[in-house]
């Protein structure tokens, strides 16, 4: 799907199709047609009208959300028809939900299908009286930002015999090389090297190489400096501590949190942010074998501390663990540190499978993560740490174990295990976002499709976006 900007007056711009998003019938030209066939403009409603070439979706709040929900509908309303042009009138519509509305609603993952429907060539026409170069920049930048949303869910959406942790590491080299990046491959040799033992562990019956990837964006104006950290688990089985078949299914998408940071690594060249970024993913397999580690083993991380096994589908916070104190040995002033994991179901039962729940030690930049999440169009909400809550992941013969003795709170005990991998000097500059929920969905919700949404990527981009 092509979105165009024109400057010129509506009825002028030749279209096929004319889009009008409504929240009064009282104003609309068709009022008496739309309330014969019941249309209401409320959320989610549509009419189509091939007769006279108009598409009318209801729509309730002025806000980002309602509006890339309606403009969404529309294009995927359009994209049903043999019609290859309509257009939109900005009027007071909310222009970067109109443009990431369409992007993100017009995705379709349909790489494995034998009969592939042939891709038509529609487009958008966004019409507005003048375009500033605010406009014009609001307008650029919401498409390089659903180009970057749309890149991670493709990635997630990926099979694991076709995206395991060498393939990960080529798709960032690409990114590298089409966004200028620095890139940095490691494989296991390394991480032995290095006494990361945990994310090493994790990877050992694969017959894939486990491999840390490490992008990294240095502008030379950059007045901030943060690290992206994201779970990169190609597949994962749950290893000896096998899931139920059912539970296996969908665990292509525990590599939404890597794929998270290279969707948004793909994207901070082409915004031009004056920001430092690094983007670390540590990719890996977690599958069984006679060479598998164990429940009752006990790893080394890479900071010296030890952890107890006592599940080995409690993977994701071994990768994250290892991968945090490389970034902090490796990069140093960090400003921020963010690290994207789909780590517990807990999250999803806790908040629901729309929702991210971000976790860490200071209020403020908790609130700050949550406030612009919402503002880009996602959801989250904060989960609190506490002193009792911590005392459950203590281990009688290690330093920490890897799942708590209770089975309630999964989700903050895994926020607080992470947290012993954050180095003190960098407490309150860390946020961990489980996007376990929002990340891959089985059923198409809002903009988003079945399968991946691309969680997190619009979420950071605004959080770049409004860092002073």
């Amino acid at each position: 799907m092509k979105v165009n900007l024109i400057e010129n007056d509506f009825k002028s711009v030749e279209s096929e199709l004319e889009i009008f998003i409504v929240d009064d019938l009282e104003n609309c030209e068709d009022k008496d047609i739309l309330e014969n066939i019941g249309f209401e403009e409320k959320d989610e409603s549509i009419a189509f009208l091939p007769e006279i070439g108009r598409i009318y979706v209801g729509f309730e709040e002025h806000d980002y959300e309602s509006i890339a929900i309606a403009i969404s509908i529309a294009i995927k309303k359009l994209k049903t028809t043999k019609f290859k042009s309509a257009k939109i009138e900005l009027k007071d519509l909310d222009l970067k939900a109109l443009v990431e509305g369409t992007l993100l609603g017009a995705y379709e993952f349909n790489e494995y299908k034998s009969k592939k429907k042939k891709s038509k060539k529609q487009e958008l026409s966004i019409c507005v009286p003048k375009i500033t170069d605010e406009i014009k920049d609001v307008f650029e930048q919401s498409k390089v930002i659903s180009k970057a949303v749309n890149k991670t869910r493709d990635i997630v959406n990926t099979p694991p015999a076709d995206c395991y942790p060498k393939v990960m590491a080529e798709l960032a080299k690409k990114i590298a090389k089409d966004s200028n990046l620095e890139c940095t491959i490691h494989g296991e040799k390394y991480l032995e090297k290095n006494g990361m033992n945990a994310m090493l562990s994790v990877g050992r019956a694969s017959i894939h190489e486990s491999k840390l990837i490490h992008l990294a964006y240095k502008p030379e104006n950059a007045k901030k400096k943060v690290v992206l950290v994201g779970k990169g688990l190609t597949y994962d089985s749950g290893g000896l501590s096998l899931k139920p078949a059912d539970y296996m299914v969908t665990m292509k998408s525990d590599k939404s949190g890597g794929s998270a940071v290279l969707g948004i690594m793909s994207a901070v060249a082409k915004l031009n942010l004056p920001i430092e970024i690094h983007g670390i993913v540590g990719a890996v397999e977690n599958m069984i074998g006679g060479d598998a580690y164990k429940p009752d083993d006990v790893l080394k991380a890479k900071n010296g501390k030890t952890i107890e096994i006592r599940n080995t589908d409690a993977e994701g916070r071994l990768v994250l663990a290892d991968c945090l104190c490389y970034a902090q040995d490796e990069i140093e002033d960090i400003d921020y540190i963010f690290d994207y994991a789909t780590l517990t179901g807990a999250c999803v039962v806790g908040v629901g499978e729309y929702t991210i729940g971000v976790m860490g030690n200071d209020t403020i930049l908790k609130r700050d993560v949550v406030a612009n999440t919402l503002q880009a169009g996602e959801y989250a909400t904060t989960l609190p740490f506490n002193r009792f809550l911590r005392k459950t992941i203590k281990s009688e013969i290690a330093d920490i174990c890897n799942i708590a003795n209770t089975r309630y709170g999964g989700a903050i005990t895994a926020g607080l295990f992470l947290d012993n991998f954050i180095y003190e000097e960098n407490k309150d500059k860390w946020a961990h976002l489980d996007i376990a929920g929002p990340a891959f969905v089985e059923k198409a919700w809002g903009y988003n499709p079945h399968g991946a949404s691309g969680a997190g990527v619009r979420a950071t981009l605004q959080f770049f976006k409004n860092l002073n």
